[in-house]
């Protein structure tokens, strides 16, 4: 019989003496998790007052955010992970909009929030390295006892979405739609008892709790955790575990890449991985380097399961519909687009009849919206379907394919360029760590392509050659080169390791790192763009009567 709720699947390793939890310090067994987890849903029962039970959990990958994960289930509260990466303003109004009872928390994030008006008085604060957290949480029973008002549909999470595009929201997901995922996620991406699932992706977000640590708790597999992402780290700590399986995102998979090769990288007891944005190329170069199958899907913390995983698709493809309903559709007349043409590197050469947002017409009901934000709510529901806010195209056979965010397209000369396109080509380049791709006003008309990449320390834009690479990418189309080349050592990233795309694009040509302008026709050649340069071409913005395009 399946389980409906988080607490239901709690429930069902109370007892289990199978390694549930690992660190580098020491290992707790499912029936320990389960424990531990009573204990403090306990205790988050006393604090409980009137209005949403929504507790903020403000900590890096350590047990205690596992513990408290578990104790929000079985206590009937919803867990917002709090990005430990904001700061100021931003910080404070995410957490105030979230309306926290309760905030745990170190001594390192209590700091972040010192003297933010957040809503929550300091006394409700459980700083989880004090000397007194462990008395206090020690006079609480550890015998896990759901409260009895828990159903399928009490909330778990709040997921504050990435903001790599704009102001975050506060995705809601229920206990029964996380437990769902559980179920359904293990099997798809064949995690079992047997597995060690390591961690290193940031537990406030959807990547780590949907497609790992309810999986894992769902097949009853162990979680290994790492406090934070590291690059360096990764293979030690993938070794030391015995981990099989992990979850990333495409920049870390390009960090780890760059990290120097040994003799030893593949010896390792990884199999298998699932996450989003690693390139075609990316994925190959860590299956041979590593042993370790990538496996990229498409999902959301607002809306996971759309596609199903289908192996013989081609490469870069992200699978089949789940259902009828799922769809490419063009916005405005909500025509379904036609299939994509694909030439022989497969590039799609209709792009403006093919390339539109991906819907799930019968996927209103499945959405369950966004914390106190009826405007975002409406814009994902329209018309009475559910619009993703992401652009896709489907090929001849069936099969689905990202073309980035909503506000990817480029409009260049007249034509629509997905930036997610150019942004693969250039992750190619075996000196690009990280690169983002998005459109800034031309002082003309329409827009012009800008890249934003990330090089190792100790290596210049020269070396990389970009010129002679770009003509190499027979795939690469006439207006797909980018006309600025923004460079750097560490591009702005979100916590979950996304860059933050929309502050870059935003900032332009005006960033106070290096960039490199395509001058001239013909053959790229970029020279640095001086601040004279730039004073001039904002002139050309004001001459043209299109200052209103600049900051």
């Amino acid at each position: 019989m399946p389980h409906e709720t988080i607490a239901d699947l709690l429930l069902a390793r109370a007892g289990d003496d199978h390694p549930g939890l690992l660190t580098r310090e020491r290992s707790w067994t499912w029936g320990e998790v389960v424990e531990e987890s009573a204990a403090r849903a306990a205790w988050a029962g006393k604090l409980r007052t009137d209005g949403p039970f929504h507790i903020g959990v403000l900590l890096d990958n350590e047990p205690e955010y596992i513990f408290w994960l578990g104790a929000a289930a079985l206590a009937g509260a919803a867990v917002v992970g709090i990005n430990p990466t904001r700061r100021g303003a931003e910080l404070e109004r995410e957490v105030r909009h979230t309306d926290c009872q309760v905030i745990v928390t170190d001594r390192a994030g209590a700091a972040l929030l010192d003297g933010l008006d957040i809503g929550v008085d300091q006394d409700r604060f459980l700083v989880v390295d004090a000397p007194q957290y462990a008395e206090r949480l020690a006079a609480h029973p550890r015998l896990p006892v759901p409260d009895p008002d828990v159903t399928a549909t009490t909330r778990m999470l709040l997921l504050l979405t990435s903001g790599t595009t704009g102001t975050s929201k506060a995705a809601l997901c229920s206990q029964g739609r996380l437990a769902a995922l559980g179920a359904s996620n293990s099997a798809k991406y064949d995690i079992t008892r047997a597995d060690t699932c390591y961690c290193p992706m940031p537990l406030f977000h959807g990547n780590a709790l949907m497609a790992l640590w309810a999986p894992a708790l769902s097949a009853g597999a162990t979680i290994a955790l790492t406090r934070k992402f590291s690059a360096s780290g990764f293979l030690p700590d993938v070794t030391h575990f015995g981990a099989t399986y992990f979850t990333y995102v495409g920049k870390a998979i390009g960090y780890i890449l760059a990290r120097p090769e040994t003799p030893g990288d593949a010896d390792n007891r990884l199999t298998h991985a699932f996450g989003t944005e690693a390139s075609p190329e990316d994925a190959a170069r860590f299956l041979d380097r590593f042993g370790c199958r990538l496996v990229e899907g498409y999902g959301s913390s607002e809306g996971a399961g759309m596609l199903k995983l289908a192996p013989e698709a081609p490469t870069g493809a992200l699978g089949r519909p789940a259902r009828d309903g799922v769809r490419i559709v063009h916005p405005t007349n909500r025509t379904t687009c036609p299939p994509a043409v694909l030439d022989s590197y497969g590039r799609v050469r209709n792009p403006e009849e093919a390339i539109g947002e991906i819907v799930d017409i019968e996927g209103a009901a499945r959405f369950e919206g966004y914390y106190n934000n009826e405007a975002a709510n409406a814009e994902r529901v329209r018309h009475g379907w559910y619009w993703t806010g992401d652009l896709g195209y489907v090929d001849e056979a069936g099969y689905f394919y990202f073309a980035g965010r909503s506000g990817d397209w480029i409009r260049v000369d007249g034509e629509n360029i997905s930036a997610l396109l150019t942004e693969r080509i250039l992750r190619r380049h075996p000196g690009v760590v990280a690169a983002g791709v998005f459109g800034v006003p031309d002082p003309r008309s329409g827009d012009q392509v800008m890249a934003a990449v990330e090089i190792a320390a100790g290596t210049r834009f020269g070396d990389l050659d970009l010129p002679g690479f770009l003509e190499r990418q027979e795939d690469l189309g006439t207006k797909g080169a980018p006309r600025f080349v923004r460079v750097s050592h560490a591009l702005p990233t979100t916590g979950s390791n996304k860059l933050r795309k929309k502050e870059m694009q935003l900032d332009g040509w005006r960033t106070d790192d290096p960039v490199y302008r395509w001058a001239g026709r013909g053959r790229p050649a970029y020279t640095a763009m001086t601040d004279e340069e730039k004073a001039a071409l904002r002139g050309e913005f004001l001459a043209n009567g299109r200052g209103r395009f600049l900051p």
